[in-house]
């Protein structure tokens, strides 16, 4: 189902598209940013939204948080938005004091994405949408070309990002939904149950950019292998800088999956796959002021490592002509009973 959801000043309508499972499973998404307004399974009290949303487009226009958003060329942080490749030195756009987070001021999640097939046979609903960012976009190099497909398919919804470039540049595309799984951005997030296969973590400094280290999670808030809620303690040193959980940690290499995450109001449980090293967990305690009206949401990005350009030890991040750059991430919902 496909409705229209504003206008931008220039009178390009935008678009709000609904698909559907016969599990229950609901996503509308915008061809504004790829951003998924809303998300709902069935939990115990019925048709639960998962995920928060603002009503209007304007509000997205405005929305300093990212919220729902694809996020790239390069999601995460670069610092001082420069790094050198192939011996030549890169400058990018900054949005984050010196630094370039998610993609600039614009990045992805601004754009207008061109709907390449709506489709639903009843049982299954996908939608594919389509961007070229071209060459010097935000300061990246090189035109690239890149493909979003939603597809919903009983209690899952997969969202496959595809790029190509005909010249060598950063990429790092994820998703950027902020999940309450309880049904109400102001039941405490933190409340919620997360599991994440990660036996190390990328530490960071003040303007939480990694320092280059790859440490344990023992010992540490960032050892997710057993679930438990996500709240913290409020005075570790190493949570201080960010106010809480923004941080990247690291796979292990026989994980099956990159988190699992629970609501004990709901009932609702997410298993979120992907074929990348690293998630980002985000707590989204920027909400408490820039959206103090919607409570608070967990961000689950599935990812390569942050500023990746910029630390040779860290696997690559640099997309080339001729390869063809995937990311698929899964998102399984299943409800507890009772």
């Amino acid at each position: 189902m496909k409705r229209e959801f504003g206008t931008l000043d220039g009178g390009t309508p935008i678009h709000a598209y609904t698909l559907r499972s016969e599990a229950g499973l609901s996503a509308e998404i915008l061809d504004y940013g790829g951003i998924l307004r809303s998300l709902r399974y069935p939990g115990r009290g019925g048709s639960t939204e998962l995920v928060l949303g603002l009503p209007t487009l304007a509000d997205y226009r405005r929305d300093p948080s990212y919220l729902g958003i694809i996020a790239g060329r390069f999601a995460n942080r670069i610092a001082a938005g420069r790094y050198t490749l192939d011996g030549a030195s890169q400058q990018l756009s900054v949005n984050e004091g010196p630094n370039h987070l998610h993609g600039g001021q614009l990045g992805l999640g601004r754009r207008v994405w061109t709907v390449l097939d709506d489709a639903s046979d009843g049982a299954r609903s996908m939608l594919r949408l389509a961007y070229r960012s071209p060459a010097g976009e935000e300061g990246y190099p090189g035109n690239v070309d890149i493909t979003a497909t939603f597809t919903l398919d009983g209690s899952r919804l997969t969202l496959q990002l595809d790029a190509q470039t005909d010249a060598p540049t950063p990429i790092n595309l994820t998703y950027h939904p902020y999940f309450n799984l309880g049904g109400d951005g102001h039941v405490p997030a933190a409340e919620q149950r997360l599991e994440v296969p990660a036996d190390r973590y990328l530490p960071v400094d003040a303007a939480l950019l990694p320092s280059g280290e790859v440490a344990s999670v023992a010992g540490t808030p960032f050892d997710f292998r057993r679930e438990r809620p996500i709240a913290h303690p409020l005075d570790d040193a190493r949570l201080v800088a960010s106010r809480g959980y923004d941080h990247c940690l690291v796979l292990a290499d026989d994980a099956t999956y990159s988190a699992r995450i629970v609501s004990p109001r709901s009932g609702i449980g997410m298993t979120v796959r992907s074929n990348k090293p690293a998630i980002q967990v985000y707590e989204g305690q920027g909400l408490d002021a820039q959206h103090p009206e919607l409570g608070r949401g967990v961000c689950l990005e599935p990812q390569d490592y942050p500023d990746a350009p910029n630390h040779p030890q860290f696997p690559s991040a640099i997309l080339r002509p001729g390869y063809a750059y995937r990311h698929t991430i899964e998102l399984t919902f299943a409800a507890a009973a009772g």
